[in-house]
C-alpha cells in the first residue's frame, strides 16, 4: 500500500514552502468519529430508505493536504446517510463532498479511498481534515496522500464525493458493505441538490485504488440488484491495484512487508462477523497484539506486523481451511461474485509485479468479466509495483474518466495492453505536467478548480 515516494516527497516539500500559510491555521484536532454524535447510527435507521440523507454539516475541520495545508475549495460538506451492512441490514455512514471553484455540478466522481484499517477513527471523512489525529505514527499517511489524486479530479471541475465505505465501525474487507456504502453515497449525492448543488441527473464515475478498488468494483457488481436506478447515472469505473482473492493476498503478503494487512483485515472482518472476533480471542496466539489494530490506522498496523508470520499465529493451522472461514473469505472476494453489468465500462490497471495481490488473479477476473460481456480496457504495467502504480497509473486513469464524464462512450468489448510503464503512454505524457502543477498549486494554497490553468 506504499505510495510513490518521489510524489510524497515532492508534496511534502511543497507543504514546507507553504509553512507561513499553515502556521496561521488553528491546529486543534476535530472530534474523533468515535466520540462525534454525527457518526452515530440513528435508532430508527431502518425507517430510512437506502441512500436517504439523515443529516449534513460543514466538516468540523478544513479538508487539508497531509493534514497540514487547507485546500482552497468552493465548499465542503459532510452528509450522514443510510446504507446497508454486509448482510443487508440498515446502518449509516458519512459522505464527504468536495466542490471546487467553478464546479460542473453535472459531473460527479465517487472516489473510494484505501482506508485499509479496522478503526472508525481512520475514516477518510475524518482523516482528511486539518490536524486530524493520524491514528499512530503516519497512521493515515496513505489516505492523506490520495488527496493528490483527488485534487487532480477537482481541477477538472468535477464534484468529488468520498464515502466512508467501511461503515460506522471500520469493517475493512466486509466488501458487500463497501459496495453498498459506495452506491448509497452516490444516491445521497444525487439527492443533495439543495445542499451541495449537485444535479440530480449528473453523470457519475467511480475511482479507487487497492482497498478503494474493492469498494468501487463491488459497487459495480452489486449495482443491478441493489441500486438499479443508478444504471443510467454511473458512466464508468477506474479500478487500480485490484484485489480479487482475499485468501491469495493472505498467502502473498504473509511474512513480508505488508503482513500487517492480514491483521487489519482480520480485525476489520471481526466487526461484521462475531465468529472472527471469537477466533482471534480463542485460536490466535498473542490476541492482545491484534487488539492494537482496533485503535490505530494502516501504517502502524504495517509496522506492528512487519515481516511477521501472521498465518502462523494460530494454535492450529487447520483454521485457514475451516469451511466457515473459507466461505467467509470467498463471500467477500470478487473472484466468487457475479460479473458487473455490461452497462458500466471499466478501466483496470495493475502492476505485473504487484506484491500484494498477484497479477494472475486480476488476469483471471478480467477474463471472467469479458466472457460475461463486460466492457474493459485493461492495462498491465511492467515497471512498477503495488504502491508506485497508484501514482504512475493515475494520469492515464484520469484521462479515461474524463472521457466518460464528458459523455464519450468507451470502446465496446475488451482490450488488454501490457506497457513498460504507464508513464510512457501518450495520454499520460499529455496530462502529467498539468497533473503535477495542479497538485503543487493546491498545496501552495491556490484556488482549486478548472479555471486556474485555463
Amino acid at each position: 500500500m506504499r505510495f510513490h515516494l518521489a510524489a510524497v516527497v515532492s508534496a511534502l516539500s511543497a507543504v514546507s514552502l507553504a509553512a507561513p500559510v499553515i502556521e496561521d491555521v488553528k491546529r486543534s484536532s476535530p472530534p474523533l468519529p468515535s466520540t462525534d454524535s454525527f457518526y452515530s447510527v440513528p435508532e430508527n435507521i431502518a425507517s430510512y430508505a437506502p441512500g436517504a440523507i439523515i443529516n449534513h454539516r460543514a466538516p468540523p475541520g478544513a479538508i487539508a493536504a497531509f493534514g497540514l495545508d487547507p485546500l482552497n475549495l468552493e465548499a465542503t460538506y459532510q452528509i450522514s446517510y443510510r446504507t446497508s451492512d454486509n448482510f443487508g441490514n440498515a446502518t449509516s455512514t458519512v459522505l464527504t463532498v468536495l466542490v471546487p471553484s467553478n464546479a460542473d455540478t453535472s459531473k460527479v466522481l465517487s472516489y473510494q479511498v484505501a482506508e485499509d484499517a479496522a478503526n472508525i477513527n481512520c475514516a477518510p471523512s475524518y482523516a482528511m481534515q486539518l490536524a486530524a489525529n493520524p491514528g499512530g505514527l503516519l497512521g493515515t499517511a496513505v489516505t492523506q496522500a490520495e488527496i493528490l489524486l483527488i485534487e487532480a479530479a477537482l481541477y477538472q471541475g468535477w464534484v468529488v464525493v468520498l464515502p466512508d465505505h467501511e461503515g460506522p465501525t471500520g469493517a475493512f474487507l466486509a466488501n458487500h458493505m463497501s459496495g453498498h456504502a459506495t452506491l448509497d453515497g452516490i444516491r445521497a449525492a444525487l439527492a443533495s441538490t439543495s445542499i451541495t448543488g449537485i444535479q440530480s441527473s449528473a453523470r457519475v464515475a467511480m475511482w479507487g485504488y487497492s482497498g478503494g478498488s474493492l469498494a468501487s468494483n463491488w459497487a459495480a457488481v452489486l449495482l443491478p440488484a441493489y441500486a438499479p436506478e443508478l444504471a443510467d447515472r454511473i458512466v464508468g469505473a477506474a479500478i487500480g491495484g485490484t484485489v480479487p482473492n482475499i485468501a491469495n493476498v493472505i498467502d502473498t503478503v504473509n511474512k513480508g512487508p505488508f503482513a500487517g494487512l492480514i491483521a487489519s483485515g482480520i480485525m476489520g472482518l471481526s466487526h461484521a462477523y462475531p465468529v472472527v472476533a471469537d477466533v482471534v480471542k480463542t485460536k490466535f496466539e498473542q490476541p492482545e497484539k491484534f487488539q492494537t489494530v482496533l485503535s490505530q490506522c494502516l501504517v502502524p498496523d504495517i509496522l506492528e506486523f512487519l515481516l511477521a508470520d501472521v498465518k502462523g499465529m494460530v494454535t492450529n493451522q487447520s483454521l485457514w481451511t475451516r469451511p466457515d472461514i473459507v466461505a467467509l473469505l470467498n463471500y467477500n472476494s470478487l473472484q466468487y461474485a457475479s460479473a458487473p453489468p455490461s452497462t458500466v465500462p471499466f478501466y483496470i490497471y495493475k502492476s505485473v509485479l504487484d506484491e500484494v495481490s498477484p497479477v494472475a488473479d486480476t488476469d483471471n477476473l478480467v477474463n471472467a468479466y469479458c466472457s460475461a460481456g463486460a466492457t474493459i480496457e485493461y492495462t498491465r504495467d511492467l515497471v512498477s509495483e503495488h504502491g508506485s502504480l497508484a501514482a504512475i497509473g493515475a494520469p492515464k486513469a484520469l484521462v479515461w474518466l474524463k472521457d466518460r464524464l464528458d459523455g464519450q462512450p468507451a470502446a465496446s468489448g475488451c482490450s488488454t495492453n501490457t506497457l513498460v510503464s504507464s508513464l510512457l503512454d501518450i495520454a499520460t505524457i499529455e496530462v502529467l505536467p498539468s497533473f503535477l502543477i495542479e497538485a503543487l498549486s493546491a498545496l501552495l494554497g491556490g484556488e482549486i478548480g478548472p479555471t486556474f490553468f485555463g
